[in-house]
């Protein structure tokens, strides 16, 4: 039905539709199943993220020793009414952290659209739902919306840390959840692309580098700082704010610099944090040796 966000766009306007109509209209299409069979098998993704940010929440520790109880930190922070981003900015962080956390713990998490990048969309679906107060169905509409931006993006550059770095997984997940905030908060299909090129045009070239090859450090705090982008980037759309270059473009130059990065940045951990004396360090506490000795 599209192939990019230029066409995602004018048929929901041209419709008088929303993305997420679009969107799961699609995938009944696609899937050759009902409107009902497909809310329902969002509903259960929907499931396995409240239920993945609920203990995370409770706090998680990584078999590795590398991550875990901070959402329980910034929970605690936001508390106190001392935070100077704002509550549901911090909420959003602590979330999206939360689902990350519980990923390095070998936990059960939805991928959106990877496994290293899935705290980001429900770090800023379950921060924003205490302010707009969606339904049930709104929520679902949430994840199909950032489904159809995730969409485009898969098909057209990559959602792969391996193949074009973090801006692939984190950036295409901060994308996809500011086009979503924007829609749950009344805005139109315009402003949801620009929510997204906003979003991944500032996580452009941000490189895969874990430390000791492992989802933890520094993809957990990355998650928090996508989270971050996205509410900024939705409320700066919400303002009417927008990207002097297209969504469409945004993603191809994404994908054009992943295929220029260098492959010590790309998921090898052979570049980056992964390099560094500490990163070597931990590697080989971990390991009891150096995956990467000459470097």
């Amino acid at each position: 039905m599209f192939r990019n966000v230029a066409e995602l766009v004018e048929l929901a306007e041209t419709n008088n539709k929303k993305i997420s109509d679009i969107m799961i209209e699609q995938e009944m299409k696609v899937r050759n199943k009902t409107r009902e069979e497909v809310l329902e098998t969002m509903e259960r993704n929907l499931v396995v993220m409240e239920e993945a940010v609920e203990r995370g929440l409770q706090g998680v520790k990584s078999h590795s020793g590398l991550t875990g109880g901070d959402a329980v930190l910034i929970q605690k922070y936001i508390a106190t009414g001392k935070s100077l981003s704002g509550d549901l900015l911090m909420d959003a962080v602590s979330k999206a952290v939360a689902t990350n956390e519980v990923n390095a713990a070998m936990g059960t998490i939805c991928a959106t659209p990877t496994a290293g990048s899935a705290g980001v969309v429900p770090g800023t679906l379950f921060a924003v739902q205490n302010k707009l107060n969606p339904t049930r169905e709104e929520k679902l509409r949430f994840l199909f919306t950032s489904g159809a931006f995730g969409f485009v993006v898969a098909n057209n550059a990559s959602i792969s840390g391996a193949a074009g770095g973090c801006q692939a997984e984190v950036g295409s997940a901060a994308g996809m959840a500011a086009a979503a905030i924007v829609e749950m908060a009344g805005g139109t299909p315009s402003q949801c692309a620009e929510a997204m090129a906003i979003t991944l045009k500032n996580m452009l070239g941000l490189v895969c580098d874990p430390v000791a090859g492992l989802v933890e450090v520094p993809c957990v705090k990355r998650n928090a700082m996508g989270a971050a982008n996205a509410v900024v980037a939705a409320d700066m759309s919400l303002a009417g704010v927008t990207s002097r270059i297209p969504c469409d473009e945004v993603i191809d130059a994404m994908y054009k610099i992943g295929q220029t990065m260098p492959v010590a940045l790309r998921e090898t951990a052979q570049g980056g944090l992964a390099a560094t004396p500490t990163g070597r360090e931990l590697e080989a506490k971990i390991f009891g040796f150096s995956l990467n000795k000459e470097s």
